[in-house]
């Protein structure tokens, strides 16, 4: 018993020594990739001379970053009804809004998330079911946003002839949506949700793959997520359209469809810090073929990420607070 102890110690030491050197490198991978694409920022190029109007696009962007965040909460609130948990509004909005806060101090989203599920988890005493629920809802983003991408490609085949940045737009879609499909068929098996089941943290997998299974039996619960996460991914693309219109950039709305998305999927690789650098240096890639200057790309792809930030102080009274009881309908 004492050495299995001691090798207990032993892991846990190692998985934090581990954790703490994958952020260094994700520190520093942002703080190259800045260093790098900032100086191509020209601050007197940046905003049109109409002030007024820029303030305008800039208000606007915010409130349907704002708006979008319901949306979020929205597609979660109906993956717990799918998952047999469902739950009040108030209260999901309130976690939505604390996790994002949290977000702003951590290297990922994965610190919101997690924030998300503890405090779920304290209301209806069920953390393998939370965990799928947010689980389940980060999926189909991954579903939605390829989805909006060849839409727009599709819509308008000049995009397509843009070289590189075509190339991305459609290797990140299409790589997503197998990648996706991979998971699915994986954690939809009945033997790895039987493998999983009961066994420590790693039951979720069998909360999630019960979760599918629901939603595979209910059609309209499906389409009802579904649906919630295209309009929540599609308030994301107006408002990044809205950021860009601040900042004179005009590249139209079958572009913003496109490559917003894409932008959204690179972001997320486990590759930098809350995606600085990553965001900007795709912004480069897929919009200077439109005719936007790599430093307005740079500085709209910062000027997304402040605007995100700003709406995440939203949930700092919610952090603060901490949970509050709720009443989980039955």
């Amino acid at each position: 018993m004492p050495n299995l102890a001691r090798a207990r110690s032993l892991d846990f030491v190692g998985g934090r020594s581990r954790a703490r050197l994958l952020l260094g490198l994700r520190v520093v991978a942002s703080a190259a990739m800045l260093a790098l694409l900032v100086p191509r920022i020209h601050l007197a190029s940046l905003f049109p001379s109409r002030q007024l109007s820029t303030l305008g696009w800039l208000v606007g962007g915010l409130v349907v970053y704002t708006l979008a965040v319901f949306l979020s909460t929205v597609r979660w609130g109906q993956v717990l009804h799918a998952l047999d948990i469902p739950s009040d509004l108030p209260p999901l909005v309130s976690h939505t809004l604390a996790g994002m806060f949290v977000s702003n101090f951590l290297p990922s989203t994965v610190g919101g998330d997690v924030l998300r599920v503890a405090r779920l988890a304290a209301v209806n005493g069920q953390r393998h079911t939370s965990v799928a629920s947010v689980v389940v809802e980060r999926l189909t983003g991954f579903l939605v946003l390829p989805f909006i991408t060849l839409v727009a490609l599709v819509g308008n085949p000049t995009l397509l002839n843009l070289g590189r940045a075509s190339r991305l737009s459609l290797t990140l879609a299409l790589g997503t949506l197998a990648a996706l499909a991979a998971i699915l068929l994986l954690v939809s098996s009945p033997k790895v949700g039987e493998r999983f089941a009961g066994r420590s943290w790693l039951g979720f997998v069998a909360a999630v793959h019960l979760g599918l299974a629901r939603l595979r039996r209910d059609p309209g619960a499906a389409l009802g997520v579904l649906v919630s996460a295209l309009a929540y991914q599609l308030t994301m693309v107006a408002g990044a359209w809205m950021a860009g219109h601040a900042m004179g950039i005009e590249v139209g709305w079958s572009a913003m469809m496109a490559f917003i998305p894409i932008v959204a999927i690179a972001q997320v690789l486990p590759l930098s810090v809350s995606g600085l650098g990553l965001r900007e240096g795709a912004l480069v890639l897929l919009l200077v073929p439109l005719g936007v200057t790599s430093g307005q790309a740079v500085a709209f792809g910062l000027l997304l990420y402040g605007m995100n930030m700003v709406v995440s102080l939203l949930g700092a009274p919610a952090f603060a607070v901490g949970p509050r009881p709720a009443r989980v309908v039955v």
